[in-house]
């Protein structure tokens, strides 16, 4: 129980097991601070933002609903509540900025307990006008669960009634999109992604070879995903006002929030399904608008995150209310791979300065054995096979030693049964870095990224991987219980600690289980990026039989021009293979482009 962290803290003291006053004091006087100020709410990542200041008002409030006595729960004590230490304690030396915010956590947690508090009920009033005023049109908060139910209860705890409107859509959407029933119980789901997978459902569809004209459920999700375009301010606008809004976000209805990388993709679809469309002018525009605000959010390193520009302050990660998972949103090379590519799509090239940017920030974040770390997957796969294909997009040379390195890494993590996968607790032991039970989705990702690289070093392993797609699928699908979806690491900076010694992993309390890490099951993964997968595979291979009979052509052609005396044919051992060697060659090529084209899933 000593190491609980600050979320269970927060309910056990609200069902009064646990005292408020061991609990990490969340003042709600940040909402005032100026942006200047390091400990400003708009430093903290978007999620952590919409967390913190409805727990502010909590914290400060101290609100307490106790269970009764006969359902108390004395097994959290075992040696007795009175023997109990709750407090806080330092995860570092005494002497460090862990130590100096325990120490100020102390004097503010007296501070509540102060009769005279200048300020605070104007700072809980302006806390309170933000979470209406950040409310979703669906009635949740932040597209996330957390600050949804916390609102709700500051709300609550300030004295709004279950009927009024803003209260009172806040507990319907428990009973809309967001909850369902499994076994008898009923959940509620932590986000939802219709957006997210609706574009990378229309860029599996798009790479099988499925167009709008054909198609009439792509021809109404591509109307669906230009309706859904956020074109509302939002609180990246406090750091990047020079735009107009123009993302999408992950959720269906939280326009405070767009994101870089659902826009990313969804600009890559639109552009790949615009000619098809009956109204390109409408996508056109669309695209623009989502282009310029991509370009503005580029952080000064060069990469992209998803939320904010240059959200890096590290110096947050050390508040103590700060443990429970990332709390910043740095850039991360899934993000810029994805954004890469889509403006590759749209004519962009190395020459670009955007691009280059990117492409160095990229580079200069590959890890040692080649790969690159998956922020927003599971894991090292992820993010190796969102590198590849922006890197063939962009027209990068392929043949450079640093692809050759990322590409030896996935066919080195190649599973025995040909497929690949990828457990979360590589985000805390390296060595199991592309280490686990083969996932469909993980498969399809490994082979994205070997068929970006233009060399048949690789075959056999795509073979193998095709092989164990094709072995696995049941009902037009695969079964996939495996998280390979990524919320948070666990690591509380949203990237990976680079050069940090395995006691820093200790320090974060995070052992294989990802205890502090947040995984996600994203049920359709399972069904379009095999689709991907497979799809780009036949056409690799449908390529390989157009070169090999452009190679039989010029093979021909060549012998022609030699038999007339325009090239001289290289001298053989033996002058009667000379006449048949062009009919001996002209078979072998016959052959072998059978043999591709004959290979169909």
């Amino acid at each position: 129980m000593s190491q609980t962290r600050v979320f269970t803290r927060y309910w056990l003291a609200l069902i009064g097991e646990w005292p408020w006053q061991a609990t990490p004091t969340l003042p709600p006087e940040l909402i005032c601070t100026p942006l200047w100020f390091p400990f400003n709410i708009y430093h903290f990542a978007s999620w952590a933002r919409a967390t913190i200041i409805p727990l502010s008002v909590l914290s400060a409030r101290r609100p307490v609903k106790a269970l009764p006595p006969d359902a108390r729960l004395d097994e959290l004590f075992p040696a007795q509540r009175a023997n109990f230490d709750y407090r806080l304690t330092p995860k570092k030396r005494f002497f460090s900025w862990e130590g100096f915010f325990l120490m100020t956590d102390r004097l503010l947690s007296r501070y509540v307990e102060f009769p005279i508090q200048p300020g605070r009920e104007r700072a809980i009033r302006l806390c309170i006008e933000w979470v209406i005023r950040h409310q979703d049109a669906d009635g949740a908060w932040g597209g996330i669960q957390p600050p949804w139910i916390y609102s709700l209860m500051a709300l609550h705890t300030e004295g709004y009634g279950i009927t009024h409107p803003v209260v009172a859509n806040g507990i319907k959407a428990l009973d809309a999109h967001w909850s369902y029933e499994r076994d008898g119980g009923l959940y509620i789901q932590a986000s939802e992604s219709p957006v997210w997978d609706t574009v990378l459902t229309l860029q599996a569809l798009l790479d099988s070879g499925r167009s709008p004209v054909d198609c009439e459920s792509m021809t109404r999700a591509i109307d669906w995903i230009v309706q859904k375009q956020v074109t509302a301010p939002g609180d990246w606008q406090v750091k990047v006002s020079s735009v107009m809004p123009g993302g999408w976000s992950f959720e269906r209805a939280n326009d405070s929030y767009p994101d870089v990388d659902d826009t990313a993709v969804a600009i890559l679809v639109l552009a790949r399904g615009r000619k098809a469309h009956s109204d390109p002018t409408a996508i056109d525009y669309a695209m623009k608008r989502a282009v310029r605000w991509i370009l503005a959010l580029q952080s000064s390193n060069g990469g992209w995150a998803s939320f904010d520009r240059d959200n890096t302050n590290s110096l947050l990660t050390k508040l103590p209310f700060c443990d429970f998972g990332e709390v910043l949103d740095p850039p991360t090379v899934d993000v810029t791979a994805h954004v890469v590519e889509a403006l590759a799509h749209l004519g962009w090239t190395l020459r670009d300065r955007p691009i280059a940017r990117a492409l160095a920030f990229m580079k200069y974040r590959q890890e040692e054995d080649g790969s690159w770390f998956g922020r927003w997957g599971v894991n090292h796969i992820y993010g190796t096979a969102a590198v590849l294909p922006a890197l063939a997009a962009i027209g990068e040379d392929l043949s450079a030693k640093y692809v050759g390195r990322a590409g030896d890494w996935i066919v080195e993590h190649q599973n025995p049964d040909g497929g690949w996968g990828e457990t979360p607790a590589s985000y805390v032991d390296d060595s199991l870095r592309g280490v686990g039970d083969s996932t469909a989705s993980q498969t399809a990702w490994a082979l994205m990224a070997l068929l970006a690289i233009p060399t048949f070093r690789y075959d056999q392993f795509i073979q193998s991987g095709i092989e164990y797609l094709l072995s696995m699928q049941h009902d037009g699908t695969w079964h996939e219980p495996q998280y390979t979806g990524t919320g948070f690491p666990g690591y509380g900076v949203g990237s990976r600690l680079h050069g940090e010694s395995h006691e820093r992993i200790i320090s974060i309390q995070q052992g294989l289980e990802v205890g502090r890490g947040f995984m996600i099951n994203y049920n359709l993964y399972r069904h379009y990026f095999p689709l991907m997968a497979l799809s780009r595979a036949r056409s690799r291979i449908e390529a390989c039989g157009r070169d090999a009979v452009a190679e039989l052509v010029a093979s021909t052609q060549l012998r022609s021009l030699t038999e007339i005396g325009f090239v001289k044919s290289l001298p053989t051992t033996d002058p009667r293979r000379r006449r048949y060697h062009g009919r001996i060659s002209g078979r072998r090529l016959f052959r072998k482009t059978a043999k591709l084209l004959s290979r169909r899933f």
